[in-house]
């Protein structure tokens, strides 16, 4: 590579960035992702919950339906598979109909948990949250109809 004789040597070194400026920089970043990266990480177990929440409710608006149809709640052999096939085992429903297109998963990729009897209502549909496993606080509390 060659230079036109005018710039000189020292113009070339003072043209780029030194050691310090750049772990300034460095730092500077760090310190933004870590105030900022909390926060997101907050947001996307908010929306986990929301999510799951608003699941639950239409699990329950459609078990609603299907108690109106057919006088009684799918039993827990039956679970809420019997919002998207009918029975074949009894109480067989006299007038079931689809209520369901598809059976969702909870947020963290496991299948909502049906109780009947319930315990905290007549039915009870519920996530086991962000561990899988019953009880729990934070993220990990169930999120359940009751709520």
């Amino acid at each position: 590579m060659s230079f036109p004789p005018a710039v000189s040597l020292r113009k070339l070194k003072a043209a780029g960035f030194t050691l310090i400026e750049l772990m300034v920089v460095l730092v500077i970043i760090g310190v933004l992702a870590g105030l900022i990266v909390p926060n997101l990480l907050s947001r996307a177990d908010d929306a986990r919950v929301t999510a799951a929440k608003t699941d639950i409710n239409n699990l329950m608006q459609s078990l609603k339906l299907y108690k109106l149809d057919n006088q009684r709640y799918p039993s827990a052999e039956q679970g809420l598979n019997a919002l998207l096939t009918k029975p074949t085992t009894n109480p067989i429903p006299p007038n079931w109909k689809p209520y369901v297109e598809k059976l969702p998963n909870d947020p963290w990729g496991r299948p909502y948990q049906y109780l009947n009897p319930g315990i905290k209502g007549e039915v009870d549909v519920m996530s086991f949250g962000a561990d899988g496993k019953s009880g729990g606080e934070g993220n990990n509390a169930d999120i359940g109809s009751w709520q």
